[in-house]
């Protein structure tokens, strides 16, 4: 095992502790996989109570994580709440060091640690503060907008985050008190052409991209279609505009779930991150999930063994400049007193307005 492990045995107290967890599992996890992983969800929900943790786990993160050591699972911006409001002394962040941040700028008083520090993220990669501070100068008096896949530096430098939840709610919004019709939303190009297309707001936008989510095309979706015609497709508004409207549906990351969950339809395509399409089918045994997907390998760093290691030697610490935290936190701060949507956000672009342009930076 990883340094500072022991080998822990699958004993009949082990296997007593985890039976309901293997109930949900056993439709994605194979019994061999079972008698390794049991061992190490015990343990680490044993430490968890003895060191009043909680582990807010991504909806990327793989099943035996997600449904097997989560405390908080679900999309960012349900993640961000639970950060905020949860009365734990630490939080171990199951997912991507952006989230770790938004963690401890919301929860400050808290110990927060990511696994594996190289747990990264191609969008919050693609841009700095001091682009933004340009952005800003080139167009003074406009919002700024900022995915909460971000730095905190980058958040810092904006007026309010967003999700995927709830990026067009916060674009009219901001739009409405500045009192203007044009917003800057950075740095997801594709999410804010997809927003542009649902809001009169117009959109002035940076050329960010997920790097799992651009590389589906409408392509894949005619072939997909081809395979398994009686399949429902749903797509996530990372993807490029054009794999948006060949889906049968497109909504965020707790959108999608939610159509699966009410729906249950009965084959499904997730556009998006494999493991939230596994994550899903453990609770929807009756659908099934054509597997298109692909792979984010930062989130993928996350695994059980390191989750252990890093309750066990409290690493890694993640720390924000308090000048920093201080003006990130005003940002994420206005976005989570914004009214909850009653219904997660879908993209809805057979109803939206058509050949709306982007301004690009």
């Amino acid at each position: 095992m990883g340094d500072g492990s022991a080998a822990f045995a699958f004993t009949p107290a082990v296997e007593a502790a985890t039976a309901p967890i293997w109930e949900k599992l056993r439709v994605r996890v194979t019994p061999l996989e079972w008698r390794l992983h049991a061992p190490l969800i015990a343990e680490i929900n044993r430490l968890k109570r003895e060191k009043n943790a909680v582990i807010l786990a991504h909806a990327y993160m793989t099943p035996e994580i997600f449904h097997g050591v989560g405390d908080f699972v679900g999309d960012s911006l349900g993640l961000a709440r639970e950060a905020a409001r949860c009365e734990a002394s630490i939080i171990v962040q199951a997912g991507v060091h952006f989230m770790a941040e938004t963690s401890k700028i919301l929860s400050p008083d808290k110990t927060v640690l990511i696994p594996d520090l190289r747990a990264g993220c191609s969008l919050a990669a693609s841009i700095t503060a001091h682009d933004v501070r340009l952005i800003k100068q080139k167009y003074p008096g406009l919002p700024v907008v900022t995915y909460v896949n971000t730095t905190a530096e980058v958040k810092a430098e904006t007026d309010i985050c967003c999700t995927s939840s709830n990026a067009v709610q916060v674009v009219e919004e901001i739009a409405r008190q500045f009192g203007v019709d044009k917003v800057i939303l950075l740095p997801d190009e594709f999410l804010a052409r997809n927003v542009a297309r649902q809001t009169s707001v117009k959109i002035v936008a940076w050329q960010g991209r997920c790097e799992v989510h651009e590389q589906f095309t409408a392509e894949d979706i005619r072939e997909l279609r081809e395979a398994w015609p009686d399949a429902t497709i749903l797509a996530h508004p990372e993807c490029p505009t054009e794999v948006i409207e060949a889906a049968d549906f497109a909504g965020s990351t707790a959108a999608m779930s939610d159509y699966v969950m009410t729906r249950r339809p009965r084959q499904v395509v997730l556009i998006t991150e494999c493991s939230m399409a596994d994550n899903i089918a453990c609770e929807v045994p009756g659908t099934e999930f054509v597997r298109p997907c692909n792979l984010c390998p930062h989130m993928k760093r996350i695994t059980l063994q390191n989750i252990y290691d890093s309750l066990v030697h409290g690493r890694f610490e993640v720390k924000v400049d308090p000048l920093v935290s201080e003006r990130a936190r005003a940002s994420i701060q206005r976005m989570l007193d914004l009214p909850r949507p009653e219904t997660p956000a879908r993209y809805d672009l057979f109803k939206a307005r058509h050949h709306v342009d982007v301004e690009m930076i």
